[in-house]
């Protein structure tokens, strides 16, 4: 077996992925792989291949499966990302009774204020700004923390665990960070249960049964909140600061957008395929052999799924290195695939679409700005994004 070793290939890597994940699926759909914290693991790097597995039972979602528990289930509790049918099932109903689309519609107004409100704050006689301080975080952090009513005095703190938990610099911090949130939300939850009944997300999840009577246990809460609260901002900032940088990247493309906001939601879809938020599917376990093309994947390991790879593959999407905005984006994988799809999809494309029609009709001079020198970007195969945009404009209208 021969295991390829991530780490070789230095920040490159990081910056760029897709040459090195279609190097890799020129000889195979899977490989064994070492990644940065010295973690071997099974890589899936076909679109097909991927999109199998995210539907596939037999890869486990539950660490229990190899026999140990995931540092954040440790601390938070059973999520939806470390669970199995039927425990997944019952879950993921409890909440979704909460978590609707009638929910998400309504925050549509509050959505397009507070992106008018971070614009009108960018608009600053320097014409220059961070775009993920200015827009790309604070926009679905405020929403996010809004529906689950956490107070806005809390959101610097938050923002600090929430993104060494998803790009961690070392596992010691991460902990850290998960356990330090953990402590908030139990106090976060207690609050909520002395107070009187409010209309948030959370609140409602506290009241909420099934018609059975079964309802969220006080660390199925918890676990619930933090899920929501990590991946209801952290894949939206990525989505909107990479959406812009794709754009902004590609000078025809934004013309093409300028000139028919039409194409909008293709446009949002494009982004998601072609450099989504989330590069690697958080990990499965093998509950028994699985044959992955020609190579045997064995019981017991740990499989990461390549969202980002996948959606680069030739044999799905043709010319899959060219940014279109005009292309059939049917069947990409930025949101998952099966039981597991991603709760907060809707949420996420329609902040992502509010915000970028509203960024490009106030800067239509917008562009990155080269002075700011290179970018960073964020560690490991989680999370794809940068922790900077900074981004320039001329006072032309």
């Amino acid at each position: 077996m021969i295991t390829v070793d991530l780490r070789e290939y230095g920040e490159d890597f990081n910056a760029n992925p897709y040459p090195y994940y279609a190097k890799l699926r020129e000889s195979g759909p899977v490989h064994h792989v070492r990644t940065r914290f010295d973690n071997e693991m099974w890589l899936i790097v076909g679109h097909a291949e991927a999109r199998a597995a995210l539907a596939d039972a037999r890869l486990s979602k539950s660490p229990a499966t190899a026999g140990f528990r995931m540092l954040d289930e440790g601390a938070v509790g059973p999520h939806l990302l470390v669970l199995d049918p039927p425990d997944h099932t019952r879950l993921r109903k409890l909440v979704a009774r909460e978590f609707t689309g009638r929910r998400v519609e309504a925050l549509r107004p509050r959505v397009q204020r507070i992106t008018d409100e971070l614009l009108d704050a960018m608009d600053g006689p320097e014409r220059r700004a961070d775009l993920v301080d200015a827009l790309a975080f604070p926009l679905p952090i405020t929403v996010i923390c809004e529906l689950l009513g956490v107070p806005a005095g809390d959101r610097d703190r938050f923002r600090a665990w929430s993104t060494e938990i998803v790009a961690p610099t070392d596992p010691d911090p991460a902990g850290g960070a998960v356990h330090a949130l953990a402590r908030y939300l139990d106090e976060l939850i207690e609050d909520k249960r002395r107070s009187r009944p409010t209309d948030d997300l959370l609140s409602a999840l506290l009241r909420t049964r099934a018609e059975d009577g079964d309802r969220l246990s006080a660390a199925e809460l918890r676990a619930m909140a933090y899920l929501l609260l990590i991946a209801g901002h952290e894949t939206t900032v990525n989505l909107i600061s990479n959406g812009v940088r794709a754009l902004l990247d590609h000078p025809a493309q934004l013309a093409a957008l300028r000139a028919d906001f039409g194409l909008l939601d293709g446009a949002v879809e494009e982004m998601l395929r072609y450099d989504g938020p989330v590069e690697t599917g958080t990990v499965r376990f093998a509950r028994e052999p699985v044959e992955v093309g020609s190579t045997v994947i064995p019981a017991g390991a740990a499989v990461l799924v390549g969202i980002g790879a996948g959606d680069r593959d030739p044999a799905r999407f043709a010319g899959p290195d060219r940014f279109d905005i005009h292309r059939d984006t049917a069947g990409h994988l930025a949101f998952g695939h099966g039981i597991h799809y991603c709760l907060g999809a809707p949420l996420a494309r329609m902040e992502a679409r509010i915000a970028l029609r509203a960024l490009l009709e106030r800067f239509p001079s917008l562009a990155l700005d080269p002075s700011a020198g290179p970018l960073d970007w964020l560690p490991g195969l989680l999370m794809r994004g940068v922790r900077r945009l900074p981004v320039r404009w001329t006072s032309e209208r």
